[in-house]
């Protein structure tokens, strides 16, 4: 192998423009993350707002029984099962163009039910004190949670939503079972054609340098945080 490693790299992306393929496979893979990352806040976020909601109103308790029902099922079966469940029977009938958002929707279903817990737990975390003053200054129960309890408990879970956001990113390396073209597809194509192991050492390093670079946003997002907390 190392003998001709540097034929390998030109055969493997600079030969036939292979590179393009890892370049259109980079770019499903960010679209494919970061939809999946938006659906999953977004679901997470009012799964979890349910269920707290859900604890003194019982009205809400159909609600939050679907709920437990959703969580159930999705942290119980594996994602990969989930995928192929949307790519081969729930959209069998759609094209292999719009798989792609087939497989951001099974993602961020998937993740959503992570986040509900991540969210809830932040929520609970802040001091049940803060609460009762917002409502001792004439505000409703929304208001209380939008501008009092969220504000604080995303401060909270900062850290667990980047963990979420990290292996997100990761695990969207199994769409190409339902035919998605991420990064690993398009180098496992690459390899089937040329034999070696060139490709999939080069997306290996090129998902580590993601991984870095959202581990490194997300602390300096930290640090930000903490020191408008100092300053106030």
């Amino acid at each position: 192998m190392w003998e001709n490693f540097g034929e390998q790299l030109y055969d493997n992306i600079i030969r036939d423009n292979r590179y393009l393929l890892y370049l259109d496979g980079l770019k499903n893979t960010m679209v494919l993350t970061l939809g999946a990352a938006v659906l999953g806040i977004v679901l997470g976020s009012l799964v979890a707002i349910c269920k707290v909601y859900a604890r003194t109103n019982k009205a809400l308790k159909p609600l939050d029984a679907l709920c437990d029902a959703y969580l159930t099922v999705i942290r119980g079966t594996p994602v990969m099962v989930q995928v192929m469940i949307f790519g081969f029977i729930i959209f069998s009938s759609s094209g292999f163009d719009v798989m792609v958002y087939v497989a951001m929707l099974a993602f961020g279903i998937n993740s959503g039910a992570y986040v509900a817990e991540i969210v809830r737990a932040g929520i609970q975390a802040v001091n049940v004190g803060q609460a009762e003053a917002g409502r001792s200054l004439g505000l409703t129960n929304n208001m209380t949670m939008r501008y009092i309890i969220l504000p604080q408990a995303i401060k909270n879970i900062l850290p667990a939503l980047a963990n979420e956001a990290i292996t997100l990113l990761k695990e969207t390396a199994i769409v190409g079972y339902i035919a998605v073209g991420d990064i690993t597809y398009k180098a496992t194509l690459i390899r089937s054609r040329t034999y070696s192991p060139v490709p999939i050492l080069l997306i290996a390093l090129i998902y580590l340098l993601i991984v870095m670079l959202m581990t490194w946003g997300m602390r300096k997002l930290e640090r930000r945080l903490q020191k408008s907390d100092r300053s106030a």
